[in-house]
């Protein structure tokens, strides 16, 4: 008997958390960001030749492995990168747009798609 459009798309979500090349699954993320960041986001696809998604990955994961080369294996501040507790407060005082705990704004060299 075929399936029914629900039942294909529960079977989808059931799988998602299992996909990619090493089973390692995939994570859902659904934000609102800044008009200009989005309109950002939207050329440096085009620009690249890749989804914003693809783009979103390559840059989290190239800025992930930069810190990580500059953390000391096992130290108190790779403790703290890999901690569940928040470095900053997302409450009213907005200190998450002013970027405080982020490093400098510098180019970015994109890796190659794998």
């Amino acid at each position: 008997m075929a399936k029914t459009a629900a039942q294909r798309q529960a079977a989808y979500r059931a799988r998602r958390p299992h996909a990619g090349n090493d089973g390692n699954g995939e994570r859902r993320l659904s934000v609102w960001i800044d008009t200009r960041a989005s309109l950002a986001l939207a050329r440096l696809a085009r620009r690249y030749a890749v989804t914003q998604r693809a783009l979103i990955e390559r840059l989290v994961i190239a800025e992930d492995e930069r810190i990580l080369a500059e953390i000391e294996l096992d130290s108190a501040q790779w403790h703290a990168y890999f901690a569940d507790t928040s470095l900053r407060s997302n409450d009213d005082d907005h200190m998450h747009e002013k970027g405080e705990n982020m490093a400098p704004a510098r180019p970015v060299m994109l890796p190659e798609a794998t």
